[in-house]
């Protein structure tokens, strides 16, 4: 790989292109490349693009990705890298999945990988919580299990974004009450759930932040298991990570969302009664940062060979 690393952001527009963008400016080891608004829809000049560069964000419609990774498939040999921010190719087993922390040796798969799906932000959160107790087999595969989840309006796309700055927007809503978010079948294969889990994902009127919920039957698990058992195994599955930490609750019960904005950071947390038998396993980040562009960074600095500086 070259001293600097050529990129170009296909979609850089959006609220997530434009995230990547401001966090590659500051990386002397970036070189951004774009192409002018009257070509950046010609596919001759869209191909010429990716042969010219190392590595090509796509940061676009689920179907716009698939037609730019066709585009690249067709260099050959001259195909740059690519990482996908849509839903497109995120379950696909010929993409590497883009969590990092997914388990020991992601990240040295990802910076192997020519093709990596950068992982939604509530799956982000659920799988972070879900895995660990998953390999350790303390979680059975086929609990019924239920994502609970709410999201600044910035997750939403420039329609929910507008909405909401310009109108000032519902105060909370639920959505996806049809039970087929987008972000499903990714929180469902790398879990490693065999039951479909139930999400019920929901925005609030603030810009950015997300918590994300479980809750679970501890009489339902494998085992005698109380709820400082659950916080030892996320706590030793993540203690090398330097992004993901494991915190012990507040005595007040509470948690907002807000508190990791502007960073790329992952916090889970346990909470539960172990009289009651009951838990609930939370993660809080930025929608913004490791659920999407900060992700992403961290994805492209592996699989270029860069180092990585976290907000």
């Amino acid at each position: 790989m070259a001293n600097v690393a050529r990129v170009f952001i296909d979609g850089e527009a959006g609220t997530t292109g434009l995230g990547i963008r401001q966090r590659l400016e500051r990386m002397a080891q970036v070189e951004l490349h774009s192409l002018s608004d009257a070509s950046r829809k010609d596919p001759a000049a869209r191909r010429d693009m990716m042969r010219s560069v190392d590595l090509v964000v796509l940061c676009l419609p689920d179907d716009a990705a698939r037609e730019s990774t066709a585009l690249a498939d067709g260099l050959g040999s001259s195909a740059p890298k690519l990482l996908d921010a849509s839903t497109a190719h995120r379950v696909d087993p010929s993409w590497v999945y883009g969590f990092a922390e997914l388990v020991p040796g992601q990240s040295e798969r990802i910076a192997q990988a020519s093709r990596v799906a950068n992982p939604g932000c509530y799956p982000t959160g659920g799988i972070a919580l879900l895995r660990p107790l998953i390999e350790a087999g303390v979680l059975p595969q086929d609990y019924p299990v239920t994502v609970n989840a709410v999201s600044g309006y910035s997750g939403g796309g420039k329609a929910m974004i507008n909405s909401h700055e310009a109108t000032g927007g519902p105060a909370f809503e639920l959505y996806g009450l049809g039970l087929e978010h987008k972000h499903l079948p990714e929180l469902q294969v790398y879990s490693r759930l065999t039951r479909r889990p139930i999400f019920v994902p929901s925005v609030g009127h603030y810009r950015q932040g997300m918590l994300v919920s479980i809750p679970l039957h501890l009489d339902m698990l494998n085992g005698s298991v109380r709820t400082a058992d659950l916080h030892g195994i996320l706590d030793a599955y993540y203690a090398q990570s330097s992004l993901v930490s494991v915190v012990k609750p507040g005595a007040d019960g509470k948690l907002e969302p807000e508190s990791l904005n502007d960073t790329d950071m992952l916090e889970l947390r346990v909470h539960g009664h172990d009289g009651h038998g009951q838990a609930v396993l939370v993660a809080r980040l930025d929608n913004l940062g490791k659920g999407a562009s900060g992700a992403a960074v961290q994805n492209l600095s592996l699989m270029l060979g860069l180092e990585t500086q976290h907000g």
